[in-house]
């Protein structure tokens, strides 16, 4: 028996319904700059991926303000997230409809069901910026521009597969000894671990996104030279963590204080509450799918194909200055500027934000969207 969807507090101006019968999906959708009678607005159509442990929700503060400006706002609830259905949580499932190709084919499936032939921008934040990336780069004809936020894409895995990458084993053989974050979280306990922790989903979710935020003074990201072990050490334990932690350990040192949760005006309590409620609901293994499907050898080898491949319409990047995600695949973010994106229009690191930064700093990203967006007709 299918548990009741969590209802999304929304402003006016914002509307939630069900898209059916989308690539196997029943997609939740929130929506700004629809026409009221049901037809297919007359709008540009901008498109919001969210990311992990994200929601459609997500996007709640830049939505009013981009459909105030011209565009139809759509943003779903992804594969493996929110009140989406259709999406098996068993660990031992198929991984096949959580690999790259068929994410971006449930956002094509979601553009032609509303009824448009293109969208002139995807917006794609966290997990959500590869799915964008890959959406622009497979279908520039669908996919007119694309704005990646907190993950540079470093292109298409190189064929033969020569990219450095995370050195497992030298990690576990630290002095101190450490995982990485995407390691842990493709293993059977983490689900377990956060949705069942002691502290409980709504503290364990306030600590994750406080310590992510740029209100956690010790975030001061700089690049690194190389995927080396030692050097990966220099990142914070919620991306290098120390072995036999989970992630719900890993961050209960970092739940503020009363005070501090009383002034945090970008993620309220309230607010909390609505990403709090839908985790303890489904758990959060539909979205550790898509990492154990990114770390699947079958996946990266069919990706191959498309190796060398740029991304030739409109780009820019944004993420908070914050945010250690920029840097924590060492040479993305050059690569991603100088080989990668063909128009590459600016990388843009947000003061006074984090890794949240469409939620910390709405308004300097809306900002950055406008002047990107003004000559979309």
């Amino acid at each position: 028996m299918a548990l009741p969807a969590v209802a999304y507090p929304l402003p006016s101006g914002i509307r939630a319904r069900m898209v059916p019968d989308i690539n196997g999906l029943h997609i939740h959708v929130l929506e700004a700059g629809y026409a009221e009678n049901g037809a297919v607005p007359k709008r540009p159509v901008i498109l919001l991926l969210h990311g992990f442990p994200e929601l459609a929700y997500s996007w709640r503060k830049v939505m009013l303000p981009l459909a105030e400006a011209g565009y139809h706002v759509i943003a779903p609830d992804q594969r493996g997230y929110g009140n989406t259905t259709g999406w098996s949580a068993a660990y031992e499932g198929d991984l096949h409809p959580f690999r790259m190709q068929n994410l971006v084919r449930d956002a094509l499936g979601l553009v032609f069901a509303l009824g448009y032939r293109e969208v002139a921008a995807v917006v794609g934040h966290d997990f959500g910026s590869p799915v964008a990336a890959w959406c622009a780069l497979l279908r520039p004809d669908v996919f007119r521009r694309v704005v990646l936020m907190s993950a540079p894409f470093g292109g298409p895995p190189a064929l033969p597969l020569s990219q450095a990458g995370v050195d497992h084993a030298a990690l576990a053989a630290l002095p101190r000894p450490r995982v990485h974050y995407q390691a842990y979280y493709g293993t059977p306990d983490a689900n377990a671990n956060m949705r069942d922790c002691a502290q409980g989903v709504h503290q364990f979710l306030r600590a994750y996104y406080h310590v992510k935020s740029a209100d956690w003074l010790e975030n001061r990201p700089y690049p690194l030279r190389s995927f080396a072990a030692a050097e990966l050490a220099v990142l914070p334990t919620y991306y290098i963590m120390d072995a036999g932690q989970g992630m719900a350990q890993t961050v209960a040192p970092h739940l503020p204080a009363p005070e501090t949760i009383a002034a945090c005006k970008w993620l309220t309590e309230a607010e909390l509450a609505v990403y709090a409620t839908q985790y303890a609901r489904i758990g959060f293994q539909g979205g550790l799918q898509w990492y154990r499907a990114a770390a699947d050898a079958r996946f990266i080898t069919e990706m191959q194909t498309w190796s060398r491949r740029t991304i030739d319409v409109p780009a820019l990047f944004i993420a908070g200055k914050s945010d250690w995600g920029t840097y924590q695949k060492p040479g993305d973010f050059e690569r991603m500027q100088s080989a990668v994106c063909t128009d590459f229009r600016g990388a843009h690191l947000v003061p006074g934000a984090g890794h949240w930064v469409q939620q910390e700093e709405p308004e300097a990203v809306l900002d950055l969207l406008h002047g990107f967006f003004k000559d979309i007709g």
